[in-house]
């Protein structure tokens, strides 16, 4: 009990760091507004995944994403009631992080620099457009999360020998994942840094807006990382065995 105490704990401190650093630079720097602001993003997401990678990653594993703690579940890396606290962990996390960095933004007087302060970290209306509507953000969102959990499953694997590089690879991943993505859907990839977003967003500007179409960034991933997972154990069940 006392360890998965610690792991929660470490959940919430990555997934905090996750939204207020990376999703503070989505929407201080003006989200995909232009190519600057989708670099910048981009490698603030991968960044942080490689900081939280080796050091929360020592006590938690660094899942920092109910997608990714799914696709372990469903690889029987972890047990329900560890995936439940997990995911609890990643949304309580998410949620003080972008509620923070939002209210820290309004005190700063910057909301001017990106107005709409939820599409930026969120990826709402805006973003689905750009990916051709709703089936184009469900592709788009379902493949990213595929490729990210897909890698990380495997970089992660016991056998694979890359237990000592593996924050480096997740993060360029993530990186690679955003800078394709961003312009699409906003890239989420990540259903707690979504929702956390959304509803702080809602919070501050006093509208329901950004909450209208964040399931779509909490069912394509969670689908998306289903579809890794199934995918990881065809490719490797015959080394498991």
């Amino acid at each position: 009990m006392k360890d998965l105490l610690k792991k929660a704990i470490a959940e919430f401190i990555g997934t905090f760091t996750l939204v207020f650093i990376a999703c503070g630079v989505a929407a201080l720097t003006g989200g995909s507004t232009n190519g600057g602001s989708i670099a910048a993003t981009a490698l603030a997401f991968g960044l942080t995944i490689v900081a939280m990678a080796y050091s929360v990653g020592r006590v938690s594993g660094c899942h920092i994403n109910p997608a990714v703690s799914l696709g372990c579940l469903l690889t029987k890396r972890m047990n329900a009631k560890e995936f439940g606290v997990y995911v609890c962990s990643q949304i309580l996390g998410g949620f003080v992080g972008a509620v923070l960095l939002f209210g820290i933004i309004k005190m700063a007087n910057v909301a001017a620099i990106n107005p709409d302060l939820g599409n930026a970290c969120n990826a709402a209306v805006g973003g689905v457009q750009n990916a051709g509507g709703i089936i184009g953000a469900l592709l788009t969102e379902i493949v990213l999360t595929c490729i990210f959990v897909y890698v990380i499953l495997n970089v992660t694997d016991e056998k694979a020998g890359t237990s000592k590089i593996a924050g480096i690879v997740i993060g360029l991943t993530l990186t690679l994942v955003h800078l394709v993505g961003i312009r699409l859907t906003g890239t989420s990839v990540n259903p707690a840094r979504s929702l956390a977003t959304a509803i702080s967003a809602a919070i501050y500007n006093g509208t329901v807006e950004p909450l209208a179409q964040v399931w779509m960034f909490i069912v394509a991933p969670l689908a998306g990382a289903a579809l890794a997972a199934f995918i990881y154990k065809a490719l490797n069940t015959e080394k498991a065995e």
